[in-house]
């Protein structure tokens, strides 16, 4: 995410005096209920589907994140990135390539 885009988000956030509401559990549910919101655009047809209603769900998933990593004081380039050097050791291309298998299947 660009920092132009998170700075807007924390400023959000600060305007309206909502960090006060922010407590990690409370941020984790938030993420949860908009994951499910997300999904629930796909709930019926999972061909047919809303675009602009998808893309303003996912941001709101989007925006709960940044909030959570803001609130436990990470940075999401590194918590990713570490993320995805333990899913590479898990799913090596050799083994995963085409494969919906879990790793310890694989």
């Amino acid at each position: 995410m660009r920092q132009e885009t998170i700075d807007r988000i924390r400023k959000f956030t600060e305007d309206r005096d909502w960090d006060q509401f922010h407590a990690p559990v409370h941020l984790a549910k938030s993420i949860v209920i908009e994951a499910a919101e997300l999904l629930e655009c796909f709930q019926w047809d999972d061909e047919n589907y809303d675009v602009e209603h998808v893309k303003e769900e996912l941001a709101d998933v989007m925006v709960y994140c940044q909030n959570l990593a803001d609130k436990l004081g990470v940075d999401p380039d590194e918590i990713i990135n570490k993320k995805m050097d333990q899913n590479e050791a898990k799913y090596p291309v050799e083994k995963a390539k085409g494969s919906s298998a879990k790793y310890n299947e694989l």
